[in-house]
């Protein structure tokens, strides 16, 4: 049988419960690409003397206040409707949180700094926001020197490709940087996205938006 029969197969009997075709009784959507915008900024650190994963990267995310969530991480853009928001009260214990995220993981008396840089692509004629470029610091270095690395590397991503058409302004840092005193310590810092546009592309066959 060849691939596309066997994967119609199986959607057909996904789709199929107790003899009824869910696809004949409902309504189905196709979605594109989903746009992440509301966002809120956190930093966090963690150490300890067991391990990194569940220990100083989990109490890094705790300090944070999100370490009840399954972090996802994007790349390095932002979108131009993307909106930076106050951390939600509750976020749901298990739920996915996608994320900008640096991270920074050392051992005892070697310093753990993790930096986000972010601006925004304005239209040099329209002044519309086009959408921003992020920036993220993994590494050692002391406050200073990590914040002077990241805005070097905004100015070397946005001089390739974007400065003939766009002016890059509203830039903001944040960095998290300690010395860890138990055998291994982390540091994090995080765009954290709550929420996201989703296109509708079709709706029973019928082509929704051009």
């Amino acid at each position: 049988m060849e691939r596309t029969s066997v994967a119609a197969e199986i959607a057909s009997r996904a789709f199929s419960v107790q003899g009824f075709n869910l696809l004949e009784l409902c309504s189905i959507a196709t979605i594109g690409t989903r746009i992440p915008k509301d966002y809120f900024v956190t930093t966090g650190k963690g150490e300890s003397d067991i391990t990194i994963h569940a220990g100083s990267y989990h109490l890094a995310l705790r300090d944070a206040g999100i370490e009840m969530c399954n972090i996802i991480t994007y790349s390095s853009i932002l979108p131009a409707c993307a909106n930076e928001v106050q951390r939600p009260s509750e976020l749901i214990h298990g739920s996915v949180l996608e994320t900008i995220m640096a991270v920074s993981t050392s051992r005892k008396g070697k310093r753990a700094t993790a930096g986000i840089i972010w601006g925004w692509l304005l239209g040099r004629e329209s002044g519309e926001k086009h959408g921003g470029l992020v920036c993220e610091y993994n590494g050692s270095l002391p406050k200073e020197k990590a914040e002077k690395q990241l805005r070097e590397s905004l100015r070397e991503l946005y001089a390739n490709g974007y400065t003939e058409d766009f002016r890059l302004d509203d830039t903001e840092l944040h960095i998290e940087s300690f010395m860890p005193r138990k055998r291994f310590g982390t540091a994090i810092v995080s765009l954290c996205f709550v929420n996201h546009y989703v296109p509708l592309v079709h709706l029973d066959g019928q082509r929704a938006f051009a």
